[in-house]
């Protein structure tokens, strides 16, 4: 019962904490679409979006389950725990963004909703949307997003006790 007490942040750490990573994850993406192309897109501004939201709605997930599995650890453990909470928590949300953006510009050419095409096309679309991203998108939190990963898991280790 006191893991799941302890898994619970305070309110300012969890959505101040939520800004500040989604701040954190948008400047990864624009500090590395910087350096690949000077900002040579049209869609710089859609990208910032998304990353800054998927790192915002990512956080609020991760932290309390990365408390929960750092609660009573030592630093190393509690340091990978955050560090595994973050990383997978922030691309598994902006890949999920990205393919639910993916789909509304594809759906003008599916089936009605509720079918069994549309049911084969909306898991096919996402599957497809992720796909891309992993292959395209994961790029853009490097390097800049690893700093900011280790930082901010460094720091959340050393101050749960």
């Amino acid at each position: 019962m006191d893991r799941i007490r302890a898994a619970r942040p305070p309110c300012f750490e969890l959505f101040g904490g939520a800004a500040l990573w989604g701040l954190m994850m948008m400047a990864s993406a624009m500090s590395a679409l910087y350096m690949r192309n000077r900002f040579d897109t049209e869609h710089a501004s859609e990208l910032a979006l998304l990353y800054f939201a998927g790192g915002f709605f990512s956080w609020p997930f991760m932290l309390p389950i990365g408390r929960f599995f750092a609660y009573r650890r030592r630093i190393e453990t509690r340091f990978a725990a955050f560090f595994v909470c973050l990383t997978a928590g922030t691309m598994l949300m902006t890949a999920f963004l990205f393919s639910m953006d993916y789909r509304i510009f594809y759906s003008r050419w599916h089936a009605p909703f509720g079918s069994l095409l549309w049911t084969y096309q909306f898991i096919f679309t996402g599957a497809n949307a992720v796909y891309q991203f992993l292959v395209l998108g994961l790029r853009l939190f490097l390097p800049f997003g690893l700093v900011c990963l280790l930082v901010t898991s460094y720091a959340l280790a050393k101050r749960m006790r």
